[in-house]
Order: C-alpha cells, then structure tokens, then sequence
C-alpha cells in the first residue's frame, strides 16, 4: 500500500527541475525511475551548488529513489540501447525542447510504434506545438510570461519573481499527475498516448484565482505586497519587532480580531462591515491594527491570535520552518546519504498513505552508476 506504483517502470530524459521533479513524484510511489544522462557531466543540476564533497545537493533533492545510466544519445548505438530500456517500461518523461527527441530517433511517434501501450510524457516552456513552441523558457521567464511577476512584489516597487521556482514545479506536478491519469487509461484501454505539459499552461492553471479576476471585471489584477485583493486583514503586519502573518478570512474570524487587539468598535465601522469592504479599505484597516501591533512583539500576537483561532503564523526562514515541531511529527525531514558517502537530509514526501510516508528505498545516484545493472555488456565496455 506504500508503493502504489511498485512496478511501473519509467525512464526520464530530463534536466534541471521540472522532469526531475515528476519522476521523482513517480519513484517515492514506487516506480522504477531510470534517469538517462549524458556520460560528460549528465544532469546539468549536477553542477548545481551547494557541492558536498563533489555531489550536488540540489540534484540529490530531486533524484532519490532513481537509477542513473549514461547514453551519449547522438551516437546510434546509444540510440538502440535506449529503445531497449524504453520497451521494457510503462512511460517516458523527457523535457527538452520540443522536436529533439524527434530528430534523436526517440520521439512519441517512434515509440509509440515500438510499444502501443507507452505513456509518453513531453515537459516544455510553451508547449509541444503553436508559435512559441521553439521557444526555449526557464522557470524565470515563464513566471515572467504567465503574469506571476506582474502580481508579485510591493505596489510600487519592479517586478519580482516568486522565490520558489512554481513555473518548474507546477509542470511537474502536472506531468506527475497525468502520467498515473493515463496509466490508468492504459490499463483499461492498452493503448497509451502522448501528455503536453507546457510550463506556461501549467502556470496559469495555477494562477486561478489570478485570471477569474480578470474575467470576470476585465481588470489586470495588481501587486498587493503580502495583502489580498478581496479579504482583510489579510497580510503581514509588523509589530514592535518583527512581521508576523494574521489571515482574518470571514467576518467570525474579523470578530475575534477586535477582541484580541481591544477595539471591539472597529467590528461596527461601516468601512469594515464585510470582507470586500475591508478589502477596499485594507490600507487604513492595516495602519490601525500595526499602530495597536507596535505595542507588543511578534510572538505576543501570534499567540494572542492563536487563542483566539485566528490563523496566523510568525515568518519564518528555512531554517526556522525546518525544525518546526509539526514539520518534526510529520517526519518530513529524513536522512539521505550521497554518493560519496556523506549523509546529508533531504526534505521527504509530504504525503502519508494509511499513515506511512513513502519510503526513500534509494540514495541519488551516481552519475551512470547503474550502467553495469541496466545496460548491455557491451556498452559498459565501451
């Protein structure tokens, strides 16, 4: 029940973020990942900092619980020895610019034609086809492109990108998500089918909330800083020392918050009577509530408001946040050994089934490290 994967066998032509992600979604779920590298230098995240004794500890947050072989994919041979793998599995996930794999021999139509059943999974800046498909994008660009940098930032301050890469992550949830959607399908049918995960799409299809405003008033939604464009308070708020988060989200909760900072008629001031009113005038709101937050630090309020029920939260470094005590219950963070021996941690899949979070069953690999294992004898020679 831990490995709802356990025997499906994926082989990843990937770089970097995205198609890495999706086949490590894959392989904590029990898949059989064999990652396809170039013999000079493989993954380019490889080269990634920080380097732990000559080992990427970005690649290894990526990779674990895959195998590493080396194909020099323009050589023919290493061509033939890739279609052996491939006939062997139940999907292919590869995020190169689109028509590469074609003019490498390993394109969907190929494969397809070797293996019907194939889940053929193509991760790209904009899309397999249409006028940008030739475009090449990374997770900045298309953050760019998607409108998230239009929406991120103070008001009055230049565009700014989300510090997570969501552009690459995004996509890679979604190719992760309709790989096991059509594997599904491949069960009932036997027949597989190719998946188009343009990183722009994906973009927008978490930017929701971002284009239904549009829509529906034909407004550009604009930068608010840490605020909501229809709830308050809603935001970071700075107190005597620091900032801390408060999301009042409905009027009970607006309630408590008069209580918690002794301005009980601020509930009935006619500005704050809703959640859009507040929205509306969520500058003034804010500017009264840090005048009373200023009395007290931080962890006082956060406190305060926790008593209360009012969500809220301190803002935390990664440092912080790591050695939270819920991130320890939850046993997120585990330990990863790297190739070169050197144990490190890694933050584990946030999900439990029945209870039990997906194991980590294999450290990163070193690069082709399963050659001898998955390749034909002679290629190892070679």
């Amino acid at each position: 029940m831990n490995q709802p994967l356990q025997g499906i066998r994926v082989i990843e032509f990937c770089n970097v973020a995205a198609g890495p992600y999706c086949g490590m979604l894959l392989a904590d779920m029990g898949a059989d990942v064999i990652k396809v590298e170039h013999p000079q230098g493989g993954d380019t995240l490889r080269a990634w900092p920080p380097i732990t004794d000559g080992y990427s500890e970005n690649f290894a947050s990526l990779n674990r619980n895959k195998r590493s072989v080396t194909l020099d994919l323009k050589n023919p041979d290493d061509v033939e020895q890739a279609k052996t793998l491939i006939n062997t599995a139940d999907v292919v996930i590869e995020n190169n610019r689109p028509g590469v794999m074609n003019r490498l021999g390993l394109g969907y139509e190929a494969i397809r034609a070797m293996k019907l059943g194939i889940v053929y999974c193509s991760i790209s800046a904009y899309g397999q086809t249409g006028p940008r498909s030739q475009e090449g994008g990374f997770d900045l660009t298309v953050q760019a492109m998607s409108g998230i940098m239009s929406i991120t930032g103070e008001p009055d301050g230049a565009p700014v990108k989300c510090g997570v890469p969501l552009a690459d992550f995004s996509a890679g949830l979604y190719a992760a998500f309709s790989v096991v959607s059509a594997l599904r399908g491949v069960a009932q049918t036997g027949h597989g089918t190719h998946i188009d995960v343009p990183m722009l799409g994906a973009t927008l299809a978490i930017a929701a909330l971002q284009t239904s405003e549009y829509f529906g008033t034909g407004r550009d939604p604009q930068k608010l800083g840490s605020a909501h464009p229809r709830n308050a308070p809603y935001q970071a708020f700075k107190a005597r020392d620091t900032y801390f988060g408060m999301a009042a989200g409905n009027n009970a909760l607006w309630k408590s918050v008069c209580g918690v900072v002794g301005r009980p008629e601020l509930e009935g001031d006619a500005r704050y009577a809703s959640t859009t009113l507040r929205a509306q005038h969520q500058i003034e709101l804010r500017d009264t509530l840090e005048a009373v937050f200023a009395n007290h630090d931080a962890e006082h309020w956060i406190a305060r408001f926790r008593e209360a029920g009012v969500p809220c939260a301190p803002i935390n470094t990664y440092s912080q946040v790591l050695t939270d005590i819920q991130v320890e219950h939850m046993g997120w963070v585990q330990p990863l050994k790297l190739p070169n021996g050197v144990q490190t941690r890694t933050f584990a899949s946030p999900v439990k089934l029945s209870g039990r979070t997906p194991e980590i069953r294999m450290r990163p690999p070193g690069l082709g490290e399963h050659n001898a294992e998955l390749l034909k004898k002679s290629e190892v020679e070679a």
